[in-house]
């Protein structure tokens, strides 16, 4: 199945030194993607030459006049910057050009337009951000929300359940397990929110419409005991930096702890394979790419500083869950359980 991705090339640290090879590796790596790239002409045309895009079967231009920094308030992304490259990206998915958008811009700017140009499937209140972390089992956890929602009631909780299930699909996971994060596993512990939102998600269980394991720790996250982990944003952003933090900590000890004497450079060299297999595990830019979920097509929000290797697996994570129809997927089960209560999932119509 071929999927068309709009790149906002303008976003994050680097900009198109970055975006534009990463989206070079991708069509060399995947001969049914097409990608429209969308920038200041000024600054994108040359780099086309260079990177021999110009003429890509592949590949079309969109210009946009104008860039959203990182700086910028959600206001100024909204109402004045209007010729953004990363509204222009959104509007050619909500205009069926493009099946997903890809941008490493600002997250608050990119899920506001994101919102309001696409808006959010059946019943859904708050899209969620939604992104794989690793685990011991090296396929990942994916977990939500990562920052979209600081302040969560248990109807957003199970939602978010709901429409992880359907993104893990694109991964391959046919049937996975959600796990609700709280502070034990024992149903009686947690707030009440976190009870109430355990009880809908025990209900969504029993009618078939995905698979509670229970509630999960911290811990749970990096051993992989669910596929998928519910938390708010606040909490979920947390995980996710403290994550990043201890990956890169872990990497420099090692390597400090080897360059110490002439022997733990030996032990070094003869540890090298395991090393690098490690270090290919928690590399955290082999996650990058977060969805944002909930919405009536894809966003891809890859990390501000990630590098050419971080950006094309945003453009990846995008590609998949294009193949696995994610949104429709969504949908459904959204469906089902709108049909199944005679007041939907307790929720106002989606804007």
């Amino acid at each position: 199945m071929s999927s068309t991705l709009a790149v906002d090339l303008m976003g994050g640290d680097h900009g198109p030194k970055v975006t534009l090879p990463a989206c070079v590796q991708f069509l060399q790596e995947h001969p049914e993607g097409r990608v429209i790239l969308v920038g200041q002409p000024e600054v994108v045309s040359p780099l086309l030459e260079s990177h021999r895009l110009k003429d890509h079967p592949r590949v079309e231009f969109v210009p946009a006049s104008e860039v959203v920094t990182s700086d910028d308030p959600v206001e100024i992304a909204l109402r004045r910057k209007r010729d953004s490259s990363m509204r222009r990206a959104i509007e050619l998915v909500r205009d069926g050009r493009a099946q997903a958008c890809v941008s490493a811009g600002n997250t608050g700017a990119l899920m506001a337009l994101a919102r309001y140009l696409l808006k959010t499937l059946l019943d859904i209140e708050r899209p969620a951000i939604a992104t794989y972390l690793p685990n011991q089992k090296g396929k990942g956890t994916l977990m939500l929300d990562l920052g979209a929602n600081v302040d969560c009631e248990p109807l957003h909780l199970l939602q978010f359940a709901v429409m992880g299930t359907a993104y893990a699909a694109t991964a391959g996971q046919a049937q996975p397990t959600v796990g609700l994060l709280n502070i034990g596993e024992e149903v009686i512990k947690g707030n009440d929110t976190i009870k109430r939102a355990a009880e809908l998600l025990r209900e969504a269980d029993a009618l078939g419409r995905l698979r509670f394991h229970g509630n999960v720790e911290g811990d749970d996250i990096f051993k992989g005991t669910t596929d998928i982990v519910v938390c708010d944003g606040f909490v979920g952003n947390v995980a996710l930096k403290t994550s990043e933090g201890l990956a890169q900590m872990l990497s420099g000890m090692i390597r400090e702890e080897f360059t110490r004497t002439p022997l733990s450079k030996l032990m070094a060299l003869v540890a090298l394979p395991v090393l690098k297999r490690f270090r290919r595990r928690v590399d955290h830019r082999r996650y990058n790419g977060a969805a944002l979920l909930g919405l009536r097509g894809l966003v891809v929000k890859s990390h501000g500083s990630a590098d050419a290797f971080g950006f094309e697996q945003a453009l990846l994570r995008a590609h998949e869950a294009v193949q696995g129809d994610v949104v429709r997927h969504t949908e459904r089960i959204l469906e089902a359980m709108h049909e199944s209560s005679p007041q939907g999932t307790e929720s106002a119509p989606a804007s």
